[in-house]
């Protein structure tokens, strides 16, 4: 086959974008085979109406996750474990959940009481490869990819034009929103292990035309009253120009722009109207500046939740996704290797698991999911609760050249939990099995990979999409399908 090559394609292989020029141009050597450019075009517009499918398929119309970076011990909240050594059971005591012969520990009663309205995943698991620090295992869970760089520490080289995008960032070039809204947002705070801040959090190769808006308001992260710090000024007019000043603006751009065809057609491949009509929809709109309102919120709603930093952060996402946001991640408001509220107990694991931790998580999630299933919100909004890994079975050993003592457990991603609920989800559900020791799956183990693409085929987007990289070269989403046991 004569094959030309056009210039450089940096673009999706999505169905909406149509024929390429390399199409047309590989249409001679199709030829030989007996394919026309006609039939070439009738077979394009064929696959374009043809749907993966399958249980869940585009049930989602946006997406909470609750990123509890660090690494939360499984053992000690979710997956329990009796009769094995002193050493690797939990300092906790077990309780009954709303499932029969399902055990949580003391420390989350709120979510024990509800886990009938998710999917459990007791078989999360991957082989670390360089993946046993923090950074490092928070890129491969946003982006589905491994880093090239990463020292023996885990730590990596800061965010990267050259990266791959977060999940969010390929959600939302995929299935933009249909309001003037944000279509992306991050809080409360970005992803990052010591002074590696954001990798993995960002749009990478798309460009930052797709990164979060990143809603990071100021003050200490044990500050529980945080979010009332939210400032949003590039959200509102200022205060002595009026929506209609704004408007009439827009209008003399336009007239402005009639008479300079040589500048329009230059930026026309940038599409400047199109991003400049966005941002001013978003603004005079006003749903973001509404959204982010969270306190006016009712005392019994804001009690719910749990008034502390991940709890506003939950109910601001959901104020956010009812406003018209496709993702919202609310990352764990603790460095991942910091000590005090982190998940990172590698020391005083039973008195911070207890008293900061789990009972931030215990009440934010559970208010969320009870918020969103009241508000009928639950069977459109995909909500993703996980961490990059788990922690070691037995206590006071090493497993990433951390140092650990008896009240400690460190890294271990060969198995942990994470929980899915919404837009298909099966409820009431435990997937997979983890051993004696939660040491490793027994049953139907479930790779970070699968998560995301269980995720794309949520909002209807085939997790193995082409996207091309800033080399031209071309990548999958993730390389991965979707977990067809998940969904109900």
């Amino acid at each position: 086959m004569l094959r030309i090559e056009g210039p450089a394609g940096k673009d999706l292989c999505d169905q909406e974008l149509g024929v390429s020029r390399r199409d047309v141009l590989r249409v001679g050597g199709s030829g030989m085979l007996g394919l026309s450019l006609g039939s070439m075009l009738a077979l394009k517009d064929a696959s374009a109406n043809q749907a993966v499918g399958g249980a869940g398929w585009g049930k989602a119309k946006s997406v909470i996750m609750c990123y509890l970076q660090g690494g939360p011990s499984h053992l000690d909240l979710w997956d329990p474990k009796e009769n094995v050594p002193d050493n690797v059971k939990s300092v906790f005591s077990n309780i009954s959940t709303k499932l029969p012969g399902v055990h949580y520990t003391e420390n989350l009663p709120k979510l024990a009481q509800i886990n009938d309205k998710f999917t459990m995943i007791r078989s999360m698991s991957y082989t670390p490869n360089g993946l046993f620090n923090h950074t490092a295992a928070i890129y491969q869970m946003m982006t589905g990819y491994t880093t090239d760089k990463v020292s023996p520490s885990g730590q990596l080289e800061p965010p990267s034009p050259k990266d791959f995008p977060n999940y969010g960032s390929n959600i939302i070039r995929l299935r933009p929103p249909t309001e003037p809204m944000l279509p992306f947002v991050m809080l409360p705070r970005p992803l990052q292990e010591s002074n590696v801040v954001g990798k993995g959090g960002t749009a990478g190769f798309l460009g930052k035309a797709y990164d979060p808006y990143y809603l990071f308001p100021t003050g200490d992260d044990l500050n529980m009253n945080k979010m009332a710090n939210i400032k949003i000024d590039d959200l509102q007019l200022r205060p002595e120009v009026f929506a209609t000043r704004l408007n009439r603006r827009a209008k003399l751009r336009e007239l402005i722009n009639k008479g300079m065809p040589t500048v329009d057609k230059a930026v026309k491949s940038y599409n400047l109207k199109g991003y400049y009509d966005k941002a001013l929809e978003l603004i005079v709109s006003g749903r973001a500046r509404e959204a982010f309102d969270y306190q006016s919120e009712s005392h019994e709603t804001r009690e719910l939740y749990g008034r502390n930093t991940f709890g506003d952060s939950c109910l601001l996402a959901r104020r956010l996704v009812e406003a018209g946001t496709r993702v919202a991640e609310v990352v764990w408001p603790k460095v991942a290797n910091s000590d005090n509220h982190s998940w990172d107990h590698h020391v005083g694991l039973s008195k911070r698991m207890k008293t900061q931790s789990a009972p931030m998580l215990d009440g934010g999630l559970s208010g969320l999911l009870i918020d969103l299933d009241q508000r009928g919100m639950l069977d459109e909004t995909l909500v993703v609760c996980v961490g990059e890994f788990g922690r070691s079975p037995q206590r006071g050993v090493s497993t990433s050249g951390n140092s650990n003592t008896d009240d400690g457990r460190d890294h271990w991603p060969y198995c942990y939990t994470a929980v899915l609920a919404g837009a298909g989800i099966k409820r009431g559900q435990v997937y997979g099995k983890s051993d004696k020791t939660a040491s490793a799956p027994m049953e139907d183990p479930v790779h970070p990979r699968q998560l995301l693409a269980t995720i794309y085929h949520s909002f209807g987007i085939d997790p193995e999409t082409v996207v091309y990289n800033h080399l031209n070269q071309p990548r999958e989403l993730v390389k991965a399908q979707a977990v067809g046991g998940f969904f109900a």
